[in-house]
């Protein structure tokens, strides 16, 4: 047994929902759901019955059977039911922890997070109440769909056609942790979506939202990545529908968890149509629904790691209203554009762009294509984008030394030889995102006229508009991150600079080209 403090073995065995394989009957003893219900006895029905102190049932009262009880059938579909917990270990020890023992391999280890998201709504409907005191918050006023885009839990032994909980087409294959899910507990096991994941989220929710079927959609995330990932789909998805982000800062379970209150005001902002505008469009964006607040996608961050650990970046509001039961509603309206309106989402977007690639010493412009030729973008053409910080005292001495920025120097080379569209983010001084060092500027300045377009940002949660200069676009007061995912798309956009003959000396007809190339960047950096 688990033990307290004083060695003592603890007092209460936690309760995991699990479902019945058999109607079962039990006794339940009247007046014990709260302390209080004996004080409105009279409002209540009699009981069904008495049991004795050996557990044997009567219909009436006796000297003995004087327990008042309800006789109560429990059905397997009226599950999940919390009890606790009975599976256990093959060596018949308890389960207490993911693995069998601690940095057990993922083949010892078992998956805390689920599949999909049908079996975390249903525990949230049935075993959670609103202020009410009524359960089925969400399925009462909804019916929800599942679809796995990037999943924290896999099936790794494959699942036979309808056997998923998800809306999937078939047969599920076997997954494998890191290309197919992505968890990120127990932390020795965790995985990240790569960058080629972002052309598979964009492709698979602007498919399952293009025909109208649905009302509006909520991404779920680990409250980590999330802010990135719905500024992603704000920028990319061709959609007038809401588009809702969701984490948790706390475990499905944990004490005080948080994801299931916001689950359901998702719920509420998608039907009370605050969202919509005279024709019905979504007016605001994609949206994180965090704490009962709703934060613009392009200003979310998350600052720590508890409830009410997200805040609006950029200084200028980015908590655009309010979400809950019948109280959902709109303050503000971004100005950005965002989705059907954005000028990068995925119908925008060319079939191909040039990019660039270093042969025998020299930088030539090659085609890249953005789109298969069903128009998904191609999870091969996520541009590869590195954040570049810069600091004060970061010089080695009075000089300029480009060659020392030794991580700017690999990065341009990996970027010349495998990545033919790519960028830098510098996140910069505070306010305006002014590099810091000479030679952190002189070789991102060498970066710009081999074809790479440079972002700056200021530092951290910056209120400073970052401004354009001769050869970098100014990130307004974006975060390095947001940055990061809007240069992504501009790249596949507009395609890379036009690199010079000899980066180290530009002419003044190369700068132009270049500035001209910028100005589009700009613009939607302004804009977007």
């Amino acid at each position: 047994m688990l033990t307290d403090v004083d060695g003592n073995p603890s007092r209460y065995d936690s309760l995991r929902p699990q479902k019945l394989a058999v109607p079962v009957h039990v006794y339940v003893e009247q007046f014990s759901a709260h302390p209080l219900e004996a004080d409105a006895a009279h409002l209540y029905a009699p009981p069904d019955g008495y049991v004795d102190s050996q557990g044997n049932f009567s219909a009436t009262e006796t000297a003995t059977a004087n327990r008042p009880v309800y006789r109560v059938e429990l059905r397997p579909e009226d599950g999940y039911y919390p009890l606790p917990y009975m599976a256990r270990q093959r060596d018949g020890s308890a389960w207490e922890t993911d693995g069998v023992s601690s940095f057990a391999a993922r083949e010892m280890s078992r998956q805390p997070f689920m599949p999909d998201g049908s079996r975390t709504f249903e525990e949230v409907d049935r075993l959670g109440v609103d202020p009410r005191g009524r359960g089925s918050a969400i399925h009462d006023i909804a019916d929800v769909e599942f679809f796995r885009v990037a999943p924290s839990g896999g099936y790794m032994n494959g699942v036979p056609a309808g056997e998923s909980s998800d809306h999937a087409d078939g047969t599920i294959a076997v997954e494998v942790s890191g290309r197919d899910f992505f968890p990120y507990r127990p932390p020795h096991l965790s995985k990240s979506p790569p960058r080629t994941s972002l052309a598979r989220i964009a492709n698979a929710t602007q498919k399952i939202l293009r025909d109208g079927h649905y009302d509006g959609a909520i991404w779920t995330q680990g409250s980590p990545r999330i802010e990135e990932t719905i500024y992603w789909l704000n920028l990319v998805l061709d959609v007038t529908v809401p588009v809702c982000g969701n984490a948790s800062q706390r475990y499905h379970g944990e004490t005080s968890n948080d994801g299931p209150r916001n689950l359901i005001d998702s719920v509420h902002y998608i039907s009370s149509g605050c969202w919509a505008d005279a024709e019905g469009r979504n007016r605001v964006g994609a949206v994180l629904v965090q704490d009962q607040r709703v934060f613009a996608a392009r200003e979310v961050v998350k600052v720590d790691a508890r409830p009410g650990g997200f805040a609006a970046s950029g200084g200028h509001g980015g908590i655009v209203g309010a979400a809950a039961e019948g109280r959902s509603r709109l303050c503000f309206t971004p100005n950005a554009k965002h989705t059907y309106q954005s000028e990068l989402n995925i119908s925008r977007l060319p079939a191909s762009v040039c990019g660039i690639a270093q042969r025998d010493g020299t930088i030539g412009r090659i085609e890249i294509p953005i789109k298969t030729p069903s128009g998904d973008l191609r999870d091969d053409a996520i541009p590869y984008v590195s954040i570049v910080k810069d600091y004060s005292y970061s010089e080695d001495d009075f000089g300029i030394h480009p060659e020392n920025e030794v991580d700017i120097v690999a990065i341009l080379r990996k970027c010349l030889t495998s990545h033919p569209l790519a960028g830098f983010v510098l996140e910069g001084l505070s306010p305006y995102g002014k590099p810091a060092s000479a030679s952190k500027l002189a070789a991102l300045e060498r970066a710009v006229y081999c074809g790479l377009p440079i972002v700056c940002v200021g530092r951290g949660n910056t209120e400073g508009f970052a401004r354009h200069s001769r050869s970098f676009i100014g990130g307004s007061n974006l975060t390095a991150t947001k940055a990061r995912m809007l240069l992504m798309l501009c790249i596949m956009k507009f395609g890379m600079l036009p690199p010079a003959t000899d980066a180290e000396k530009p002419s003044e007809a190369e700068r132009r080209a270049t500035e001209q190339h910028l100005d589009r960047y700009r613009k939607t950096f302004d804009t977007h």
